[in-house]
């Protein structure tokens, strides 16, 4: 009998991502509640009871009403809120941690997804610690750097509007209290001591992360190199389907946060010079920063592959080549203009700001027009 998976909260970024992962697949039965139900408790748990698996794709109260509903003590919960991030009996969902790790998810019911900023800060800084390379209580210093797809419908469509304000077009700098969400759980899985002064920021793209820790060779438990730094990641993560480390100093000599875009795969990027040091995540927020991990998470505890349904390194995501064809979708990953080139879109596609931009017509993207297509319009390969 195929597992049975279900998504609650399946109308969200996240939970639409999942849905399109997972929607093909011949390995699992896909249950999906109607739409004139997604609001009745009582369906909700039924769904809920009746999955192998349940991704909650919810605000953090949502999620911590969904697990209450739960009842069956077979059913593996897989949390992409922030609600049991750090809770006491939840299973932290970054395999690539340790084999111990993965052994926990493999035989988890409660497995909590980790945040995207989080991802790329705890892909370099766990491992460092671990090593005895990073002192617990160094003063990290992050910056990171996300498409506008992290802040959900809400900020999709912020972005996307016709009537956009000018400032969008450039990196928007939140988190200045130093309160982000996602810190305690920085914290908590690198064993820090000290919190992280940490400053995200969103910048004019669909998806895409660039995570950058900066670190003072000097301050270093070992007074490691650059050169020695990374070699000393590339050993951490050897092996693993879906963390890499780039030669030292880069495949080239500036980074773009679009990189890795469209796949599950995150790549470290060690540079400097003899005595700064910095290390960069690329990833997909959308892919190793959401929906991507939760589906690897989900295949750990079906005891499948970890990397079915996920394309490894020389594929590009078909959720993502659809994406970029098309910058409507809100309500559904897949374009209402059927993926066609945007040039050619009709009306009715609800891209007018888009189209102008192409066509030089004015608006606010008429600038990018003269050099070529919107960077929303390219395949991701012209966007490297």
């Amino acid at each position: 009998m195929k597992p049975k998976v279900y998504i609650e909260g399946q109308s969200g970024t996240t939970g639409l991502q999942i849905w399109e992962r997972l929607e093909s697949r011949k390995d699992i039965e896909l249950l999906r509640i109607g739409e004139d139900k997604r609001h009745d408790r009582a369906e909700r748990k039924r769904f809920l009871n009746a999955a192998d698996v349940a991704f909650l794709c919810l605000p953090d109260d949502g999620a911590r009403e969904a697990v209450a509903m739960v009842e069956n003590p077979d059913t593996c919960i897989i949390d992409a809120s922030t609600a049991h991030r750090t809770a006491e009996g939840w299973i932290y969902g970054y395999p690539e941690l340790s084999n111990e790790q993965r052994d926990a998810i493999k035989a988890g019911k409660r497995i909590a997804n980790p945040g995207c900023h989080a991802t790329g800060l705890i892909s370099s800084t766990a491992p460092l610690v671990r090593m005895g390379i990073l002192p617990a209580d160094y003063p990290l210093a992050c910056y990171s750097l996300t498409g506008y797809s992290g802040g959900g419908k809400k900020m999709i469509a912020e972005y996307e509007a016709e009537d956009r304000g000018e400032r969008l077009d450039s990196e928007r700098i939140y988190g200045l209290p130093q309160t982000h969400k996602h810190l305690p759980e920085m914290v908590k899985v690198c064993g820090l001591s000290r919190t992280p002064v940490f400053s995200p920021a969103v910048g004019d793209f669909y998806q895409g992360m660039a995570t950058t820790i900066m670190l003072h060779r000097d301050l270093l438990r070992k007074k490691l190199s650059g050169q020695e730094l990374r070699d000393a990641l590339e050993e951490y993560y050897a092996g693993q389907k879906f963390v890499s480390v780039a030669p030292y100093g880069g495949d080239e000599p500036v980074l773009y946060a679009s990189a890795m875009a469209g796949t599950n795969q995150l790549k470290l990027e060690v540079a400097g010079n003899g005595e700064q040091i910095t290390v960069t995540a690329l990833f997909d927020n959308l892919g190793k920063g959401a929906s991507g991990a939760a589906v690897q998470n989900m295949n750990l505890v079906l005891g499948f592959d970890e990397a079915v349904g996920l394309g490894l390194r020389s594929e590009r995501n078909e959720i993502y080549q659809r994406r970029c064809l098309c910058p409507t979708g809100l309500s559904s990953i897949r374009p209402s203009c059927g993926g066609q080139d945007p040039r050619g879109m009709e009306k009715g596609c609800g891209s007018d700001r888009f189209r102008r931009g192409l066509r030089g017509g004015g608006g606010l993207h008429e600038k990018r027009s003269q050099g070529g297509p919107h960077p929303r319009g390219q395949s991701p390969s012209d966007q490297r």
